[in-house]
């Protein structure tokens, strides 16, 4: 049977394909699509930049998207150089950066490190420190040296667990699988992992609570509620958008919502669900 997730990434991976480019000795992918305002969406363990493409295509008459896939080498302070590196590449002044996971933690430390190079802080289903976490599988394994049968394989259990719980999300599960299954390769899947576990300290936030919007889902089963609660408390975002449901990957799971997420905070006219006006938005 056809995925239809599957096949319409793929379909338009085709109509865009990934560029490559050489930041600080790091050999990045990255997409650049559409004319507009600057939105960079960065991904989390399991996407490369395309794994946005649902909001890519809706928003690509309206912004220009840039969407980058991490590198096999380096780690989150050098990767936040290589962002600003790839914006001046770009000839971008300010962007608004959405990151989501290990994107969120990647973005937020941008937003300590280079304000100034910031319109909007989006910081998605992501995390606030990363101490204790290399207590945690998959990251208190060897990340350099394991076999990476055994990564990817518990990565595939954690899927598998919430189709279990969650079967009208399998075409999303067969998705990921193919993620980790090697559409990211191996030393960039290592990398990702190892840019968790040795995650510096966030430095403070250096936009004011005007420009910055949290994304956090009530059955997110990477980040727990005492963690959401405080990525929400040390941000202090203008605006909280809460996912009733809709797991680690919203924007996959429920993309019609999170379109009209973005469009709220790039300040576009709204063609999806209504999220309201209050400080918390739950949908």
């Amino acid at each position: 049977m056809t995925n239809a997730l599957i096949a319409d990434r793929d379909r338009f991976s085709a109509e865009h394909p990934e560029q490559r480019i050489t930041l600080n000795d790091r050999d990045w992918g990255f997409l650049d699509v559409g004319q507009g305002p600057v939105l960079i969406l960065i991904p989390g363990t399991l996407g490369r930049g395309d794994i946005f493409w649902q909001q890519i295509d809706a928003l690509k008459g309206r912004l220009r998207i840039i969407a980058p896939s991490y590198p096999a080498t380096g780690g989150v302070a050098e990767w936040c150089e290589d962002i600003i590196a790839l914006m001046d590449h770009l000839k971008v002044d300010s962007a608004s950066i959405l990151g989501s996971s290990l994107g969120g933690y990647l973005a937020q430390f941008i937003a300590g490190k280079y304000p100034h190079r910031m319109d909007s802080l989006i910081a998605a289903n992501t995390l606030h420190t990363t101490a204790g976490i290399d207590h945690r599988p998959p990251y208190s394994s060897d990340l350099d040296a394991g076999p990476i049968a055994e990564l990817r394989a518990g990565f595939g259990a954690g899927l598998e667990g919430w189709r279990a719980a969650h079967p009208d999300q399998s075409n999303l599960v067969d998705l990921l699988l193919v993620e980790v299954g090697g559409r990211i390769l191996e030393p960039e899947l290592r990398r990702r992992l190892g840019a968790i576990k040795e995650g510096p300290v966030l430095p403070d936030l250096g936009l004011p609570s005007e420009k910055v919007f949290t994304i956090d889902a009530a059955d997110d089963p990477l980040i727990p509620s005492e963690m959401r609660d405080v990525v929400r408390a040390r941000l202090q975002p203008a605006v909280a958008y809460r996912y009733l449901s809709g797991g680690h990957f919203p924007y996959i799971a429920r993309p019609d919502t999170y379109t009209a997420l973005l469009e709220q905070v790039m300040g576009l006219d709204i063609t999806g669900p209504d999220w309201g006006m209050k400080a918390e938005r739950f949908l």
